[in-house]
């Protein structure tokens, strides 16, 4: 099999990576999809068309591609590491790869968090439009789990393991006019710590979300949550294991994921294996709406019209 030589991935792989199904990665990126007619399309970028599942297309850029080309373009990965990430998304393993020759080989970037700015005016304004009480902003930005990076001043969402240290974040942009912010994980983030809260050793149970501004909206609407949750950050479980291996007194899982197809499977899945495990698993979605940001909204917007 020929191998692409200036990647070190076969085509096979290459072309498994292209032919990755674009609803379902946009939904597990935390993407809003939903569908309209024969394409899919998402509520953060509305002109963006999903057509037979594969390529993609957005006419306020006037341009497309399919799954590596959106991972490079909205998540800022280089064409190895989108071919990589699509791979290990779909589960394949990799034909041991072709060594390359020593001035080739490149260190691995350490998690660095982005420079801080000098306030958080656009992360608090951008919040507060998004329906988050201003409170709860203001507790997660003293609690150091947010702030306002100073290239882009994008939120940046702080994971922090249960010593306190971060080793992870996820960039959420704050601008949005026209159609969505920019949203992505910082290298060299563990997933397998994502974004959670403290955990009090008096709470039987965890809340679990697909993502920080759905954590936020909850905690805006149920005031008295201020721990024993964690945003998935996606829909892949793996922070959620190292919370309950880290807080091994929690015996009840509440998965509060979004309210969409991938959201429910996931539930469904999620509910069998940790009820296998001896776990009480039970699931609450938000009564209107997708997620627990949109459920928030609505339930804004009709308290300022009454």
């Amino acid at each position: 099999m020929r191998t692409h030589t200036a990647y070190r991935f076969t085509e096979a792989e290459i072309a498994a990576a292209k032919e990755t199904d674009l609803p379902s990665l946009l939904s597990f990126l935390g993407y809003q999809v939903k569908r309209v007619g024969s394409y899919y399309t998402t509520r953060e970028m509305d002109s963006l068309r999903i057509k037979d599942r594969r390529t993609w297309y957005r006419y306020s850029e006037g341009r497309g591609g399919d799954a590596i080309a959106f991972l490079q373009r909205f998540c800022s990965k280089s064409f190895p590491e989108a071919v990589e990430y699509l791979l290990h998304y779909q589960g394949k393993v990799r034909d041991p790869p072709v060594q390359p020759p020593m001035s080739e080989k490149k260190e691995k970037l350490p998690f660095q968090l982005p420079a801080p700015y000098t306030d958080q005016r656009r992360v608090y304004a951008y919040l507060r439009k998004r329906g988050i009480a201003a409170q709860v902003i203001q507790g997660f930005i003293q609690a150091g789990l947010l702030y306002e990076d100073a290239e882009h001043h994008n939120c940046v969402f702080v994971g922090r393991d249960s010593s306190g240290q971060p080793r992870f974040a996820s960039k959420r942009g704050t601008y949005d006019r026209n159609s969505a912010g920019f949203k992505g994980d910082v290298s060299g983030s563990d997933k397998s710590i994502a974004f959670p809260l403290p955990c009090s050793p008096e709470i039987p149970w965890v809340a679990v979300f697909e993502a920080p501004i759905d954590l936020m909206s909850f905690c805006t609407i149920h005031r008295e949550v201020r721990s024993n949750a964690v945003a998935l950050c996606g829909l892949h479980h793996a922070a959620l294991d190292t919370y309950l291996r880290e807080n091994p007194h929690l015996r009840h899982i509440v998965l509060c994921l979004d309210a969409d197809e991938p959201g429910r499977k996931a539930a469904e899945h999620m509910k069998f294996e940790y009820a296998q495990q001896g776990f009480t698993v039970s699931a609450r979605s938000p009564k209107h709406g997708k997620d627990w940001n949109e459920f928030l909204q609505r339930i804004s917007v009709r308290k300022r019209e009454r």
